[in-house]
Parts: C-alpha cells; structure tokens; sequence
C-alpha cells in the first residue's frame, strides 16, 4: 500500500512517500517550498510586471502570500478574488474587501482579462510532474496537514481556535481525536478546502501531527511533553499514551528558551493558564491534568526553529524519528493513516 504524506507549513511543505513495502528510511521523502511561498512569488512578479490578478481556486494558508497580495495592491495594481480564494486573507469578506480586493464570481473570474493565480495548499498536477520526473506515479490515497484557525468572520481566530482544542481536551481527548477522514468539521474551511482538492484524504492539524510524529522517537518515556517549534506557532502539549493531558499554544517569533522553558514547567505543574497566554499574542492554555514536571518522563522539541531550545536548561532531547526531523509530521501522518486503516478494517 502506498499513500503520499504532506505536511503543510508556512515555509515548507514536507511530503513523504509512503510504502508498505519498503523499511521506512527508504521510502521517497522531498522538502518543498510551501504553496503561501510559491504563490506570493508568483504574486510578486505580476506586481513587478505591472498585471492586475484574479485570484481562483481554495481558500488556503495566508502568510506570505497575503503579504504579496497587500503589497501588489500598494503599489496601485487590482487585486480581484472569488470568495473561496478571498478566505484565505480573511474570514470576514468585508474585511477583505476594506483591503482593497475586488470579489468577484467564478464566471465573472473567468471573463478577466488579468493574470489568473490559483490558491490551494496542495498543488496536485505539480507533485504528479514532479514525481513523474523519476518515473514515480502519484498515489491515489493523502493524508495531509494543514493549521487550520477554523471559520470565524465576527471573533479572534485565536480564542476560536483553542475553544476547541480545548472543548476536545475536557472529553477526555486523545491524539485520534484530531485525526479526520469523511467528518471534518464545518469550522475547518481550510482543510475541507483540501478534502475538495484530494477527495477521501485524511486530514489533521500541523502541529498535532507533529506531536504525534515526535512520540515514534526511540525511549519516550511517558507521560511525556513534547514541543513543535514551527516557523508560525509553537505547539506543546503532555501526552500519556496517546491521551492528550494539557496543551498550549503561542507564535514562535515571541518565544525564547528562558520564557519556553517556564512555560513548559508550568504547564505541567498547572500554573499555565489561558489568560495569561492569550494576553501575551498567544492562542491559549489548557490543562485537564497537572502531572507534575518531576513526574515527565520525556522532553522531546522538534519543528523547523527547535534551535530555539538549544539553550534550554531543560533535559530536552531533540525528535529525529526514523532519522528525519523535518518528516516529523509526515510520520504522525503516516501513523494516523495506518491507525485508521487498522481500526476501519483496512479500509481506504
């Protein structure tokens, strides 16, 4: 059996071939730029040529490429969008709409005579030219991760965001709690937006693949706090055999390891709260259960800025599972898909 891996960040996306067949060290794995990165370059160079765009296609990860989008209306140029497309600037159309892009219908899209730019996180044709190149045929079968705020026009992405992580922590929630195949929930735009693009794809938030892909190190000891340093956000949460006990979330550019290393003591010893968090620019905290950070049996840091913790003073171990810190989330993907298949009998 073989199924393509991607895990969708802000700077790269990381894809894993999966194959039943081979040990999974040799198993074909690529590092990419990032869809928010390719389409702000391709944003960039119409605003240097001059062209007005239309932006078509899904709603997608914004960063970068919003930022070429401002920049191309700053400099004087039209910006027009179908409302898919326009969700990845913003939530509420009528913010979008302050900022100066034109929404415009798909029919109408398709009568512009302006350069049109697709938006979607996973760039189908262009993986299976890519992997046509050395002669790999693409699977019929993804699983993917996307960060996801979820759908919320009229209050902060953030707060939105963790109520629900934290609605699925207070029922006892554990890491299959976050996987999805066929039950996305409405608020998560961005990942249905995936679903319409590889139909049948399991589908899980980047940052708790990333957990889940850390935990298949070698010697975790358990209960264990694991962290995802990202290029956007910082993940961390305490996980008991797959049971999530307690989690936070903040933007990495505001992170340091003095200030890491106290938030990571006490959200173990439950001294962490939500408020405290949010009020610095952060998502969140939860803890349903101090454990105790004597009683942590494993420290373990991954993600694309875990060199932010190499001053810890923490005894932190830095996750390579099956030798590859940048697949990490590709393999809490992988592990998801094939927990899946053996709990729906196999099924696809």
């Amino acid at each position: 059996m073989k199924f393509l891996a991607i895990d969708v960040g802000m700077g790269t996306q990381d894809i894993l071939l999966y194959d039943s067949k081979k040990n999974i060290e040799n198993c074909f794995k690529m590092v990419l730029p990032s869809q928010t990165q390719i389409v702000a370059q391709r944003i960039s160079r119409e605003t240097r040529a001059g062209h007005d765009i239309v932006l078509t296609g899904e709603t997608m990860g914004g960063g970068p490429c919003v930022g070429a989008i401002r920049q191309h209306i700053e400099a004087g140029l039209a910006v027009y969008a179908t409302e898919r497309a326009a969700l990845t600037v913003n939530d509420n159309l009528d913010n979008v709409r302050d900022m100066g892009v034109i929404i415009v219908s798909e029919e109408e899209a398709d009568e512009l005579n302006v350069t049109r730019i697709e938006m979607c996180d996973v760039d189908k044709p262009a993986l299976k030219k890519a992997l046509g190149f050395f002669g790999i045929s693409l699977p019929n079968r993804f699983a993917v991760a996307v960060q996801d705020h979820g759908y919320s026009p009229d209050t902060s992405n953030r707060v939105f965001r963790f109520e629900y992580f934290r609605d699925i922590l207070k029922k006892g929630g554990s890491l299959n709690s976050f996987v999805y195949k066929g039950n996305i929930p409405d608020r998560f735009t961005r990942m249905k937006a995936v679903e319409r693009t590889l139909p049948g794809a399991l589908l899980m938030d980047t940052g708790f693949a990333a957990i889940r892909g850390a935990l298949l190190g070698a010697d975790v000891k358990m209960p264990a706090l694991v962290v995802n340093i990202g290029n956007g956000h910082t993940l961390a949460g305490v996980v008991d055999n797959g049971v999530v006990l307690s989690l936070f979330e903040h933007h990495t550019h505001q992170m340091n390891a003095g200030k890491l290393d106290d938030y990571l003591k006490r959200l173990c010893d439950g001294t962490l709260g939500f408020q405290e968090v949010f009020d610095d620019g952060g998502h969140g905290c939860y803890i349903r259960e101090a454990v105790g950070f004597d009683n942590i049996g494993s420290i373990i840091v991954t993600g694309p800025n875990r060199s932010i913790m190499r001053n810890s003073h923490l005894d932190i171990r830095f996750a390579a599972p099956y030798g590859d810190m940048m697949l990490t989330g590709c393999f809490g993907l992988m592990d998801a898909y094939l927990n899946y298949l053996e709990n729906h009998n196999g099924g696809t």
